[in-house]
């Protein structure tokens, strides 16, 4: 997944956001083993580099394929892929979203419409689907006459519950039972964790999170095959749902942490299963894991990441990027000087953060 490192690493802030959400859309499509075209990555270069809209490049691809005068082989899913990739860098790119199974809903509508019948649309049939990580068994997945009370229950102690004074190992913890639980409830017969995949990145970023999507680009099989252990059940053969998987991957997600995400840790029965987590960390990825052992909330955590890259904001700067009022920064602000965590040096002018765990030493 490096057809748009560069401008991830090097370019304009709005580059770089570009790139992060095609570089998510595109990886997202591993999770049904798709892969898009050369002619999507050409034109998702020309909308990162600002040459086109996302609505203009979304018009291309239709327009290519219109035009095709060889029809691909019945087994080619390759418009699929482009098309939803495109659709799913238009979504990540808006400033909008409403927590409620509607906007759930419209994210499948949006992404497959036009590709399948029944995009948006609840399925009415019951499923069941062989999984590699479990050998072959399956998942036992939401009756197709219970979704949508299904999918609103869910939704409704989700919305009830408060992470205010959260511990952030906690709140991950919690954040992942929900995502695997709406997930299980399999509402769209295809579609089903790429529709997922873009709710929780939505989601999440309404916490204040600059979410490091490289977690979804580069490992989304991971994220697949993590939600189906965490929702599998074998008691005869001593295997239990855990979303211990699912965890390590929302820590990369939130924290940056650089845990590994191997699929074969996964697969049930095999012996290593055990450890996830890398034990090949260096410090300075040791001190973002270290910030989570002094019961930091979810906004904290935002807060810390931010001022992590902008050392220099100031309280509005910091309340305008994570969505709180100043006086709740100020509060934030006030709880993590006071456990020791950041510092306010050089005044109030020309002043700058220190982030004290970072730096144990200064």
């Amino acid at each position: 997944m490096n057809d748009f490192e560069e401008y991830i690493r090097q370019g304009e802030p709005q580059q770089r956001e570009k790139g992060y959400a095609w570089q998510t859309a595109i990886g997202l499509q591993a999770v049904d083993d798709l892969k898009p075209s050369e002619y999507l990555i050409r034109t998702a270069r020309q909308h990162i580099e600002g040459d086109i809209t996302i609505e203009e490049a979304k018009q291309l691809i239709d327009s290519y394929y219109q035009t095709k005068t060889v029809r691909a082989d019945i087994g080619d899913r390759t418009e699929e892929a482009d098309k939803v990739s495109a659709r799913i860098a238009e979504i990540l790119s808006e400033k909008t979203f409403t927590f409620s199974p509607v906007e759930y809903i419209t994210i499948h509508r949006r992404l497959f419409q036009g590709i399948y019948k029944f995009a948006g649309k609840i399925r009415d049939y019951n499923i069941t689907k062989k999984e590699w990580v479990l050998r072959g068994e399956t998942v036992l997945y939401a009756s197709a006459d219970s979704i949508r009370e299904t999918l609103d229950y869910d939704f409704g102690q989700e919305k009830n519950f408060s992470y205010k004074e959260l511990n952030i190992n906690d709140a991950i913890t919690h954040i992942a039972k929900f995502i695997s639980g709406i997930w299980q409830i399999h509402a769209f017969g295809e579609g089903n964790t790429r529709t997922t995949a873009v709710f929780a990145i939505k989601y999440l970023r309404t916490f204040g999170f600059d979410i490091d999507n490289g977690a979804f680009a580069d490992h989304s099989w991971y994220f697949r095959n993590a939600l189906v252990r965490a929702n599998y059940n074998n008691l005869s053969k001593g295997i239990y749902a855990t979303t211990e998987y699912i965890e390590t991957f929302f820590r990369n997600l939130i924290l940056s942490e650089h845990n590994e995400l191997k699929n074969r840790t996964m697969l049930v029965g095999e012996s290593s299963a055990q450890n996830t987590r890398s034990t090949a960390t260096s410090k300075a990825e040791a001190s973002r894991c270290n910030i989570c052992t002094l019961n930091c909330t979810l906004e904290e955590i935002a807060v810390l990441n931010y001022l992590r890259e902008q050392p220099k904001a100031t309280q509005k700067e910091i309340a305008a990027h994570v969505g709180k009022s100043e006086r709740t920064i100020k509060t934030i602000t006030v709880n993590l000087a006071a456990k020791g965590i950041i510092e306010r040096r050089n005044g109030k002018r020309n002043g700058f953060w220190v982030i004290k765990i970072d730096n144990p030493n200064g």
